[in-house]
């Protein structure tokens, strides 16, 4: 496999590239739908309601964690995760952008 070149691109390119890459997978993109379903939540109750194993979910969390969509804080002895609503507008300005060029262009 190639070199992926990503020195080639913009910070913003890549920034927004590591963020769809940490969105890629389903059960990612369904724990930010639980984060936003509640105020905050503990890891085990994500584990709860996802079919999946608890060191699988602990993972696609680091993930979302390492891409800056979620903050987790240490409550006694859970992690409270939230989204991060920086991160969230950078996203939503970005597709923000692509529907403004889009809105006059067409095939």
């Amino acid at each position: 496999m190639g070199a992926s070149k990503s020195e080639s691109f913009s910070a913003e390119h890549n920034q927004m590239a590591n963020l769809f890459k940490a969105l890629s997978h389903p059960a990612r993109v369904a724990i930010v739908d639980y984060l936003l379903s509640v105020d905050s939540c503990i890891c085990g109750d994500i584990v709860d309601t996802l079919p999946l194993a608890q060191p699988t979910v602990s993972q696609h969390l680091k993930e979302l964690k390492n891409a800056n969509i979620i903050k987790g804080n240490i409550e006694g002895t859970a992690i409270c995760y939230c989204l991060n609503p920086d991160t969230i507008d950078l996203i939503e300005n970005h597709f923000g952008m692509i529907r403004k060029k889009l809105k006059n262009k067409c095939c």
